[in-house]
């Protein structure tokens, strides 16, 4: 029964009735998992409301604290300075990982066993690294330089989402492209999904001149709407040029409209997080400009609006972890593309087929949850590449949580609140992932000796 502690089957302590898992599959959750505790434990430390409900309802909550030495109120504890501990404590965890796995190319190894399995001793490494990091000596130095890791990172993590963005647009199109050679019937979706995709684009475009512009002043909103709003017909009128089209048969208006709709969702995103402008009404009275009149009314309950808007957020965060450290993306990223000979037309392209219907189940019989032994030829995934995302994942979340460069006056309830540094951040990453998909385009044609697969 000591599986979950030091075993390398995550879930085989699990209820029986569970389904049957993949050992990769309980690996990255179990990883997950650890990452979700802590993220939670950060958005803990940055909310005021739970710092006052903990010192009404906790008895000796004043020596309790001064018994730990975290201040008289606690006050080591909470703010923007004890997010960075905390995240530099897990930081150092999966960078750690990511060094001890490096070149792991079979689970059997012995350092594929510490991977997949110890999850108790884990546990209490991440405890000891993110509790240790409060004894670091001289904090204010730490603190500067620490912040500066954090956005180097930060920006890495974005950089790689949107590199696997355009990735994943170029995949769609080869996927459903090369089903059309066989059947009209693909020729059909991607037609129709185009449609839909750019249909959705143009309707943001609009409403979000609607909504965000009026008829003085908003010039910010005005003239980046105007951009990227162009921008998204110049990627698609390139997509499908000739010369593009001649050395890329593959390129088309799909990918384009995925981009298209990417970038209408970061400039609503960027508008939203945008401060607010006033102006003097006819009253001589302070009145908001440029926001929808009904978005006023939505942050009336903003410990609802946050509390959701925290969940969806660090989900797709998440989501965003663990479909980058497959080894497709994996290998994508260092531009690597499978060729389309192997592709085989899927609805769902981004699963892949069943292909280890040979692994090895578990031949030995527990009570717990069936856990199916994938890996028995080689690993699934990179080990290394998996901790080096979730390394960069935690800096990211370190800058996002305590509002990037807005640190100081960071407070959880306040995340949805306006701020000029998650403005930029937002129409920068927009503006990069165009300009990634634009050179997927031109790259042939400024390279024309080099071969490119995408």
């Amino acid at each position: 029964q000591l599986a979950c502690c030091c075993g390398t089957a995550a879930c085989s302590l699990c209820c029986k009735c569970c389904p049957k898992i993949k050992q990769s599959t309980s690996t990255r959750f179990m990883y997950a998992l650890y990452f979700i505790l802590v993220t939670i434990i950060c958005c803990v430390m940055m909310s005021t409301t739970v710092a006052n409900e903990m010192k009404t309802h906790i008895p000796f909550y004043k020596q309790m604290c001064k018994g730990i030495q975290a201040g008289e109120m606690c006050e080591k504890l909470v703010g923007y300075s004890a997010v960075y501990k905390v995240c530099f404590g897990m930081a150092c965890f999966f960078f750690l990982f990511f060094l001890f796995t490096i070149k792991i190319n079979s689970s059997k190894s012995c350092r594929a066993y510490i991977h997949n399995g110890f999850w108790l001793v884990k546990l209490i490494l991440l405890a000891a690294m993110c509790s240790g990091a409060f004894f670091i000596p001289d904090q204010d130095t730490f603190l500067n330089a620490w912040r500066y890791v954090g956005a180097t990172g930060g920006f890495l993590f974005i950089a790689i989402q949107l590199i696997l963005l355009v990735e994943f647009a170029h995949k769609w199109n080869k996927n459903w492209t090369a089903g059309a050679n066989h059947k009209q019937m693909w020729n059909g979706l991607l037609a129709l999904v185009t449609l839909i995709l750019y249909s959705i684009a143009v309707s943001a475009l609009v409403l979000m001149a609607l909504f965000y512009t009026r008829s003085e002043g908003c010039m910010y909103n005005k003239v980046l709407i105007g951009v990227n709003g162009g921008l998204c017909l110049f990627v698609s009128l390139v997509a499908i040029s000739p010369c593009v089209q001649n050395r890329q048969p593959h390129s088309g208006l799909l990918q384009s409209g995925v981009i298209s709709c990417y970038v209408m969702y970061l400039t609503f995103s960027a508008l939203s997080s945008k401060p607010p402008e006033t102006v003097l009404d006819e009253n001589n009275q302070n009145i908001t400009i440029c926001v929808p009149e009904f978005s006023q009314g939505l942050h009336r309950d903003e410990n609802l609006v946050t509390g959701l808007g925290t969940t969806i957020l660090f989900g797709c965060i998440l989501y965003s972890c663990l479909t980058s450290t497959t080894r497709a993306s994996s290998e994508a990223l260092r531009g690597i593309y499978a060729t389309p000979e192997t592709e085989v037309a899927r609805c769902c392209f981004c699963c892949v087929p069943d292909g280890d219907a040979d692994a090895e189940e578990h031949t030995e019989k527990r009570r717990g949850q069936t856990v199916i032994y994938d890996e028995k030829k080689g690993t699934v995934y990179s080990y290394a590449y998996f901790h080096f995302v979730f390394f960069l994942a935690s800096l990211y979340v370190m800058m996002t949580v305590t509002h990037w460069f807005h640190y100081e006056s960071a407070q959880i309830e306040k995340f949805f609140t306006g701020t000029w540094s998650i403005f930029w951040i937002k129409m920068v990453s927009c503006w990069v992932c165009v300009c990634l998909y634009l050179w997927t385009l031109v790259a042939p044609l400024c390279c024309p000796t080099r071969e490119f697969s995408v």
